[in-house]
């Protein structure tokens, strides 16, 4: 039997942590019927009279449906990283992706029937959908939404199931915290293989895009719904010293993948 090529070998190995991350997600899926529908409350139940009750599910409902929102994006940026990328692997992982954020919609309608409906919009998270939607090339687009957003919103994911425990609202956080890392993790490998030959300017793109997208990210995790405007104010300060931390770790990712971040801006917060 003849050795495998030396070139073919390399090829391999380059895909190497994309594949990886593609078994990890296949071993890690779950369905929609999998969560404790009916047996736990949906989410945390209030207490007193049925004016406070209403006003804390209020509060959970703009919760749900600021994920809601997030997820419906989420899956038109996975259907286009999977028609954009050319690389056999990447696309594996990708069909994986795109049937991740699917699952994560349909948790997230069906949560947000059972507690009233759809409410108000972040117009923030609209401002970041168009941008990576429109982002024209795909190491921009792997850049922003896996090696930034991805990781920048599982700590929200672990604040909101910590805060509802005892619902389907904490089961879904937990897993989607689950999915989301993987998704951050496949984006790393596959940005690295992407800036192996990138050129500097697409190099200086990615730090402009970043530029471009952190205050607005900024303003998206800072903002709040009517619902929730009275507990944003008072959590204001520990808000804004999580989410610098959350964006200074993601400029050591982008440092980690051999990005010049000198030129990053961190938004003051």
């Amino acid at each position: 039997m003849s050795a495998e090529p030396v070139e073919q070998h390399n090829e391999r190995e380059r895909y190497e942590g994309v594949l990886r991350f593609y078994h990890l997600a296949k071993h890690q899926e779950w369905a929609v019927r999998d969560l404790p529908w009916e047996q736990i409350p949906a989410v945390p139940e209030g207490k007193g009279s049925p004016e406070r009750q209403a006003r804390r599910r209020d509060i959970w409902r703009s919760v749900v449906m600021q994920q809601l929102q997030a997820d419906m994006f989420a899956c038109e940026m996975a259907s286009q990283l999977l028609t954009a990328a050319p690389d056999h692997e990447a696309r594996l992982y990708y069909s994986t992706m795109v049937q991740d954020e699917s699952r994560h919609t349909e948790a997230w309608l069906k949560l947000i029937a059972q507690v009233g409906g759809e409410g108000e919009r972040d117009p923030y998270l609209d401002q970041l959908a168009h941008m990576f939607l429109e982002a024209d090339l795909l190491e921009e687009k792997v850049f922003l939404m896996q090696v930034f957003f991805e990781r920048l919103i599982i700590p929200r994911f672990r604040l909101i199931a910590r805060s509802s425990r005892g619902t389907v609202l904490e089961e879904l956080c937990n897993r989607l915290a689950v999915d989301d890392g993987i998704h951050h993790g496949a984006g790393m490998a596959y940005e690295r293989v992407l800036l192996e030959n990138a050129s500097p300017k697409v190099r200086s793109h990615l730090v402009d895009a970043a530029n471009t997208m952190l205050p607005i990210f900024a303003k998206h995790a800072l903002w709040r719904p009517k619902a929730r405007e009275m507990i944003g104010t008072l959590m204001e300060t520990r808000d804004r010293e999580r989410l610098h931390a959350d964006l200074q770790h993601g400029v050591r990712l982008a440092s980690s993948l051999g990005l010049d971040v000198s030129e990053v801006r961190i938004p003051a917060g």
